[in-house]
């Protein structure tokens, strides 16, 4: 049966693309349009496009980070061309929480439009922070907090901002309420009953927003492969009391920095088992300093010690939170294990607690640095060992919860690779929402909804744009592939002179190879190219066509690439100056 659900879900949504791409993108005045910008078929650069009429809100504004596939690119960002065409209907940017993968991409955004930025509290201390620590420095003097439980009016807009939990502070799901109906938006959220410094997310506020009505549900699909339920975070606090109970030396651990909640756990424990906490890496201390000015944390004032007094204190008396859950290479722990932290390192003896999931792609850093820790004589504790991390996404059951109170006409999972939302569409389709009402969007799509339908009518730039350095959107297919050349093959340089009185070549050509071959083989190889080459020019001598002419840069490339493929099976990046006397 659930077999049938997926073909069906699949036929359904792709004669719907068929029939509806031809139409043209105007929007009529009674239709509210969709279009995702980011987080979808994808974790990362969250971005969607609300627009009614003559207005334009945006939730979110997200980075994500390249793959290995994309050497030299420092992060990627939404592309807001659709914004660009429409710049006059833009009137605010809405977050739901303050990861990096919903504001990172800020910077650039109010760098392109002047607009409102409306955050809770916790997202607009670290977004602050973000636009200090930019360059050249961000201003804007339309930074709006509001808070869990605060409504605001924009245009067309009704917005309503509910209280969820997530594994970062003042996270909230929006309500878009318009003419047509209302988009519940539920950002990145779990259901924990039992977390332990704040209130559980508000359910009963989105039962009421679901007994008024709700045109669509927008839900992320982080875990929706994961069935049952999260963990909360009060259950993490009960693995650690056991590691603090056990460890003889230093605890070490780390995790995500913006887990306020897991920072509060760490410090806890360590006033109750009379240890001093040191706090290592920038963006570990960034998130405790915007947490401490917001009274998110409660703790003795001389429990918090510099990383200067580390050796005031014998072993047994120290916590470290550290970042550098993911095996980032110049991460604090990074550093520590590999004996490259200016101030101290791993010591025989030292607990390392790993407090958090692994994100898909870091295993093998991770694992690197794990097993350095073991090699330094450290105890080692990570997810599969022991429950010391809660993931701040909703499993299975949880997804079926706000289905269940929400009842929305429409559903679109978000936030999550292609496999997440087809799980997540499964789901609400088994729940009884028909397959015609569910769509599985594509950064880019634009949807209308009226009060009763919901349809696909064009694209908009989606893909993203790669941010090199200080360049934004000059890195293309091109640049991309010949770094992944030059990473995985090498370059090989070739310069050659002619003589044009004689029509010959002027002297051996000069043949220079890096990253490409072994150094046994470099002999063969400048022998190889130098032997094509003349062979080449040898050929045109013959035919009395003029070199100069006849051996192009392009010409040369080509034969010496086949010729080193021949001989190497491998594609180096050729490059080739002539020079004519």
């Amino acid at each position: 049966m659930a077999q049938k659900k997926t073909n069906e879900m699949n036929s359904s949504n792709k004669k719907q693309t068929r029939t509806q791409t031809a139409k043209n993108k105007t929007s009529a005045d009674n239709v509210l349009r969709m279009i995702p910008l980011g987080g979808m078929r994808e974790i990362g650069k969250n971005m969607t496009v609300f627009e009614y009429g003559d207005d334009i809100v945006v939730i979110d504004c997200g980075m994500a980070f390249p793959d290995n596939r994309m050497p030299g690119i420092d992060v990627i960002i939404p592309d807001t061309t659709y914004l660009m065409e429409n710049r006059h209907k833009f009137r605010g940017v809405l977050i739901t929480h303050g990861h990096e993968d919903h504001i990172g991409a800020l910077p650039w955004l109010v760098k392109e439009f002047d607009v409102p930025i409306y955050a809770t509290p916790m997202a607009m201390k670290l977004i602050e922070i973000k636009f200090d620590n930019f360059r050249p420095r961000i201003t804007s003097d339309k930074l709006q907090v509001v808070r869990a439980g605060d409504t605001l009016r924009i245009g067309e807009f009704e917005i309503e901002f509910i209280h969820v939990n997530h594994s970062i502070a003042d996270a909230v799901s929006i309500a878009l309420t318009t003419p047509v109906g209302t988009i519940f938006y539920t950002g990145d959220f779990k259901i924990d009953y039992t977390p332990t410094t704040v209130r559980p997310i508000d359910l009963g506020k989105i039962a009421e927003i679901g007994n008024r009505g709700v045109l669509a549900l927008i839900s992320e699909s982080t875990n929706a492969e994961k069935e049952g339920h999260s963990l909360s975070e009060r259950d993490v606090g009960k693995a650690f009391t056991e590691i603090f109970m056990q460890a003889k030396g230093r605890i070490i651990v780390a995790t995500f920095s913006s887990n306020v909640f897991r920072l509060q756990q760490v410090i806890s424990m360590a006033e109750q088992f009379d240890r001093k906490v040191i706090i290592l890496g920038r963006s570990m201390q960034n998130v405790f300093e915007a947490a401490n000015s917001l009274d998110y944390l409660t703790f003795k004032k001389s429990t918090i010690v510099d990383i200067q007094s580390i050796d005031s204190f014998p072993p047994e008396e120290l916590v470290i939170l550290a970042t550098g859950s993911q095996g980032e290479p110049m991460s604090a722990l990074s550093r520590l294990a590999f004996s490259e932290h200016r101030s101290t390192e791993i010591i025989p003896g030292d607990t390392v607690v790993f407090s958090s999931s692994m994100i898909p792609g870091n295993e093998e850093a991770i694992y690197r640095v794990i097993n350095e820790l073991f090699m330094k004589g450290a105890q080692v504790i990570y997810e599969s060992l022991s429950e010391v991390h809660a993931s701040g996404h909703a499993c299975r059951d949880e997804l079926r919860q706000i289905i269940t109170l929400t009842r929305p006409r429409f559903f679109i999972p978000s936030h999550g690779e292609y496999r997440m939302l087809y799980r997540h569409a499964e789901l609400a389709n088994d729940m009884g929402i028909p397959v015609d009402n569910i769509a599985l969007l594509d950064n880019g799509d634009i949807v209308e909804f009226t009060k009763n339908s919901m349809n696909f009518v064009g694209y908009t730039e989606g893909a993203g744009i790669l941010i090199d350095g200080s360049g934004m959107g000059d890195v293309d297919e091109y640049v991309l592939r010949d770094r992944l050349r030059l990473a995985e093959d090498g370059v090989v340089s070739v310069m050659v002179a002619i003589d044009k009185v004689a029509n010959r070549l002027y002297g051996d050509p000069v043949v220079l190879a890096r990253g490409f071959i072994y150094e046994s083989e470099m002999h063969r190889i400048v022998e190889l190219c130098r032997e094509t080459i003349v062979e080449m020019a040898d050929e045109f001598w013959k035919k009395k066509k003029p070199l100069a002419h006849a051996m192009t840069p392009d010409y040369v490339r080509d034969k010496v690439q086949k010729a080193l493929y021949d001989y190497s099976r491998r594609r180096p990046v050729v490059m080739v100056s002539m020079m004519s006397i």
